[in-house]
């Protein structure tokens, strides 16, 4: 199947070549590019794709608004941000605004394409190391109280002890070393874990861990 992709982002050399990378695959096809988030919800409600690839700062509306707007329209596509390292606080919004992950602007080409085909697949993408730098920044950055949803009782032992070692960014087999599982048996506990907190992918359980105090921000000063 091949994946219908819009790349948004302000510059012209960084859509000509995310195209340009896009365009050697066979199974992913630009439908359309967009400067800013206001043409990208334009694009996308008339290119229908199944992906964005979303630039956040950019002129008038920005990526984390048109990844709020993309979110929550009819048709939804899942949505990747573009980022540079220094942009810790757009990323976060836009993550809590719907994007399935985050890549950096300076990601390899064959890295991209697996990227994108990951988060196609039903999957995140987030770099653990990244993402412990990422979410504890941002708890430091806007501290609010910590609060323990109720759902949180609905996991056992055993997956909340997944569910923080997510949070502090561990790959399922690093999980598995730690808590002396086999990859397979750790894929089915993140699996109970999202369904029973009703969250879509590990990034999201990353902000849910975070922001209940499950794993203080403070652990990564």
């Amino acid at each position: 199947m091949t994946v219908r992709v819009v790349v948004v982002d302000d510059q012209a050399l960084i859509r000509t070549g995310l195209r340009t990378i896009l365009a050697a695959t066979e199974d992913l096809n630009v439908v359309g590019k967009a400067a800013n988030g206001g043409e990208a919800v334009d694009v996308v409600t008339r290119t229908l794709p199944d992906l964005v690839l979303m630039d956040v700062r950019m002129p008038g509306m920005d990526g984390v608004e048109a990844t709020h707007r993309l979110r929550a329209s009819a048709h939804p596509p899942k949505i990747v941000i573009l980022t540079t390292f220094d942009l810790d606080d757009y990323v976060y919004s836009a993550l809590r605004a719907g994007a399935s992950g985050f890549l950096l602007k300076d990601t390899l080409a064959a890295d991209l394409v697996t990227a994108l085909r990951t988060v196609m697949s039903g999957e995140a993408v987030v770099a653990p190391s990244v993402t412990r730098r990422l979410i504890a920044h941002f708890i430091r950055a806007t501290p609010t109280p910590p609060r323990q949803p109720e759902r949180l009782n609905a996991l056992t032992s055993r997956e909340h002890e997944v569910l923080t070692l997510i949070a502090l960014g561990r790959s399922n087999a690093e999980i598995g070393r730690d808590l002396h599982l086999s990859e397979s048996t750790v894929k089915t506990h993140v699996g109970r874990v999202l369904a029973k907190l009703d969250l879509r992918d590990r990034v999201h359980a990353v902000i849910l861990a975070y922001e209940c105090g499950l794993v203080p921000a403070r652990r990564h000063d």
